[in-house]
């Protein structure tokens, strides 16, 4: 019998999800979504997922591999989708988890990257590895950088891909060594991979140093899932927030958005520090409000 993960209904009090999140490295929070959100995300990616082609070439050929041929993946999802948007990407629960995770180590978060990736029959598993090694230049051991989730938009079972997670390697020590000396670890044995099978809706909710992978797709059918991530707001994030979603586009979108996607300054004055990303002397978001920012 292999490793579990602790589930908890999305209504279970951040508290203990939190706790558990810090203990094992990753949980899963059940009905995170419902089923209207769930079907309003779906409709409106529908057109971009039958659009999206596997081969064609990315900035880095390592990328293609990585997904693999069977995989389709939609980038900049709130740019396509409305309800992902302002329903998933600002859900509550997320965010008061975030507020616990990366608060401590700055001002604000951000969005990092909100894709949708169908894994297809045939489509084989990843190789395990840590979301923030992306950031392999930030010395080690140090703050929690990221917080990702991985959320089902259909069932995920064990037979379709559902997402591999490897509870406790958060807290392995090869995490403090540098990213080109972590993958010459043993690779964690069977009973150490625990699998997020779970109902659409759902979502898998894990640290930036957990090890974890998409896994094989045996079925005949699409394992669609999104890999929704946050990140310390004074990091450089993996898909440029500005030109995804570009302003005419985020003036239309709640403000709480708009902060997620970095259109606010990173204030830190009151902390003691500095800023970032403010524009001609002003808080971008507040240049979006009043039209200056087009």
């Amino acid at each position: 019998m292999g490793a579990e993960l602790e589930q908890f209904p999305a209504d279970a009090g951040v508290g203990r999800i939190h706790d558990a999140l810090m203990r094992d490295g990753a949980v899963i929070v059940e009905g995170l979504l419902d089923a209207a959100t769930v079907a309003n995300v779906n409709a409106e990616v529908e057109a971009a997922l039958d659009a999206a082609d596997p081969a064609e070439p990315v900035f880095d050929p390592v990328l293609q591999v990585f997904h693999g041929p069977c995989t389709k993946q939609v980038a900049s999802v709130p740019a396509i989708s409305r309800t992902f948007a302002t329903d998933v990407m600002c859900h509550p629960v997320l965010l008061a988890l975030c507020d616990r995770v990366l608060l401590p180590a700055c001002a604000a978060y951000q969005l990092n990257l909100g894709h949708l990736l169908q894994r297809g029959p045939g489509a084989t598993e990843q190789m395990l590895h840590r979301d923030e090694a992306v950031w392999s230049d930030c010395p080690r051991p140090g703050p929690e950088l990221q917080l990702a989730s991985v959320i089902a938009f259909v069932d995920f079972t064990r037979e379709n891909g559902a997402t591999r997670v490897v509870p406790g390697s958060h807290r392995w020590p090869d995490r403090a060594l540098p990213v080109a000396e972590q993958v010459r670890r043993p690779a964690p044995e069977p009973d150490q991979i625990a699998y997020a099978e779970m109902t659409a809706g759902s979502a898998v909710v894990y640290l930036g140093g957990t090890l974890h992978a998409g896994g094989a797709n045996s079925t005949d059918g699409e394992r669609r899932g999104a890999h929704l991530s946050y990140c310390l707001g004074w990091l450089r994030t993996e898909e440029n927030q500005y030109l995804s979603v570009p302003p005419a586009l985020a003036a239309t979108l709640p403000r709480r958005a708009q902060e997620l996607l970095g259109y606010a300054v990173h204030n830190s004055i009151p902390r003691g520090g500095g800023y970032l990303g403010m524009l001609r002397l002003h808080d971008p978001i507040d240049l979006l409000a009043d039209g200056t920012l087009k």
